[in-house]
């Protein structure tokens, strides 16, 4: 029995020590595979994510009183109309029309950006439809979608720190916080 023992218990010991090593060996190799597999996925990734800022810039840009105007001017001049030709309330509801669509051509870009960042997003969105409906209301009766455009513009720029600066400010430190990794 002790002759048994003497081969056995260098034998556990050994098959123990070889049982740790392909142990941490086969961790290792699995670590390594996650990290390569991380790598490739953000180097798909980090592109998309990047287009998607842009995207969002670009429609915080887009959504801002001056270009919107400036949109609707020439998507009017485009069918042989003016803006001088119809309504504050028409134009109101065109811009307001004008605000939701470029927010829902670019909804899946929430997948990309923070809960913060796109809270802002919508923050902007929010506050600039609110904007046009309160500048419509505080237009005096008889005034002229110029009048009204001019009022727009004029009231949002003067209107310090807005939301959409926010907004692309949150998207910039965001896309920073991209390149530099």
């Amino acid at each position: 029995m002790l002759e048994v023992l003497k081969y056995t218990i260098p034998a556990l010991i050994v098959l123990i020590s070889v049982w740790i090593v392909m142990h941490k060996l086969f961790k290792d190799a699995e670590q390594k595979r996650q990290w390569e597999l991380l790598k490739a996925a953000q180097k798909e990734i980090s592109p998309a994510r990047l287009r998607a800022y842009e995207r969002l810039a670009l429609l915080l840009e887009r959504t801002q009183p001056e270009a919107m105007v400036l949109a609707l001017s020439e998507r009017l001049q485009s069918v042989g109309e003016s803006i001088a030709g119809i309504s504050i309330q028409k134009m109101q509801q065109e811009l307001l029309q004008a605000l939701r669509l470029e927010y829902n051509h670019n909804l899946s870009q929430q997948i990309y950006v923070s809960d913060e960042t796109w809270a802002k997003i919508i923050g902007a969105r929010d506050e600039m439809a609110a904007f046009i409906a309160s500048v419509a209301i505080q237009i005096p009766k008889g005034s002229t979608t110029l009048d009204y455009s001019n009022a727009l513009i004029t009231a949002y720029a003067n209107n310090g720190e807005t939301p959409h600066q926010v907004a692309l400010e949150a998207l910039k430190t965001e896309a920073r916080g991209i390149l530099d990794n």
